[in-house]
């Protein structure tokens, strides 16, 4: 990850991990404020809900990417890293609600890290849970390494 950040030290791209409308709220905003990144939603909230959602920020459909294929945290990661490679990416935001980011960013290091790209984790604040278990993240973590 130390060679992305250096080869690439400005993220080339925004990857939210959905679940919750109010993640790719702060996504639709950051791609407002990025308007040459491409922006992928890792499955979660609905497309019809979605699209809605980067559409009033200005984000044309033409740079949004929305993906089922993950079913967990894992996935999230696994299922893209095809795409990333594909359009080079080595350096990408990391959205997720603030919860949800320690364990996010375990499996993002191990994941993107193994495969050279770097991320900038932007936490969402959340008031659905106070702190997750560490059981998911050794879970997780453990599904990582496999």
């Amino acid at each position: 990850m130390a060679i992305a950040y250096h080869q690439s030290p400005q993220p080339q791209a925004i990857l939210t991990l959905g679940g919750w409308t109010d993640r790719e709220e702060v996504a639709a905003e950051i791609s407002r404020l990025y308007p040459s990144l491409k922006v992928w939603v890792s499955s979660g909230t609905p497309p019809q809900l979605v699209r809605p959602i980067f559409q009033a920020a200005g984000v044309l459909d033409s740079r949004l990417y929305i993906d089922y294929r993950a079913v967990d945290t894992v996935t999230n990661f696994t299922t893209l890293i095809p795409d990333f490679k594909k359009h080079g990416i080595q350096h990408l935001f990391l959205i997720t609600s603030d919860f949800h980011m320690p364990r996010a960013k375990a499996i993002a290091t191990l994941i993107l890290g193994s495969q050279g790209i770097a991320f900038t984790p932007i936490s969402v604040s959340s008031d659905q849970f106070k702190q997750e278990s560490i059981v998911p993240s050794i879970r997780d973590l453990g599904q990582s390494l496999l």
